[in-house]
């Protein structure tokens, strides 16, 4: 293996598309929250209970087609490149966004949903301040499974004029050439870990001092 190309490629061939793959990555992301996230509450209130098991089974079935799948039913609309990327990575991060707001939310026991309503709290405050803060570790589990996941499938971005890490991976192994897989792979990783690193971090600042 050349050392050098590898030492090239991580230091000066990468950072162009480190920016490419964190956009990827993070559009996605925040699309995905803010669709799955209001899912989850929605679905565990007692009037929108009784749709949990056919929303869950759609979102269930958009994990488990493979994003290229996903970009080639969007393709003859929105052509190659970044947009049908996002959406397929959007539908992709949605399930454990989702799973994990209903778990967290309805991990709250019902006497303490009691207890606060006795204290003369609105429903609106028993939401912000006891269901929402106690099922909050549980949520965001889900949000940095949905992270990590979107670090690494975001590499198939490339094969769709996507660009991003995967741009260099795939040409490691379209020209044989180890040291760029070894590389993308090097970086990928390190930013699922520092993704996932930060995501813990704002839980911590989120959280007051006594659930922490």
């Amino acid at each position: 293996m050349d050392s050098q190309l590898f030492l090239d490629t991580l230091l000066q061939r990468s950072p162009p598309h480190i920016l490419e793959h964190a956009r990827l990555v993070l559009v996605p992301l925040g699309l995905a929250v803010l669709l799955a996230f209001p899912i989850g509450v929605f679905l565990t209130r007692p009037q929108y209970r009784r749709y949990a098991g056919r929303v869950m089974a759609v979102l269930n079935a958009g994990q488990t087609v493979p994003p290229l799948a996903v970009i080639a039913v969007f393709l003859p609309f929105l052509g190659l490149g970044f947009r049908p990327a996002v959406i397929a990575l959007t539908i992709y991060a949605l399930l454990p966004i989702a799973r994990n707001t209903i778990a967290g939310i309805s991990s709250v026991s019902e006497d303490v949903k009691e207890a606060a309503r006795g204290m003369g709290m609105t429903p609106w405050e028993v939401f912000t301040q006891v269901e929402l803060l106690l099922g909050l570790p549980v949520i965001m589990v889900g949000i940095k499974t949905s992270a990590v996941l979107t670090v690494g499938t975001a590499v198939l971005a490339a094969l769709v004029g996507g660009r991003g890490m995967g741009a260099v991976i795939f040409a490691g192994i379209n020209f044989f050439r180890p040291e760029l897989i070894l590389a993308g792979t090097l970086i990928i990783g390190l930013m699922a870990i520092i993704l996932e690193r930060l995501l813990t971090l704002a839980e911590w600042f989120i959280l007051p001092r006594h659930l922490r």
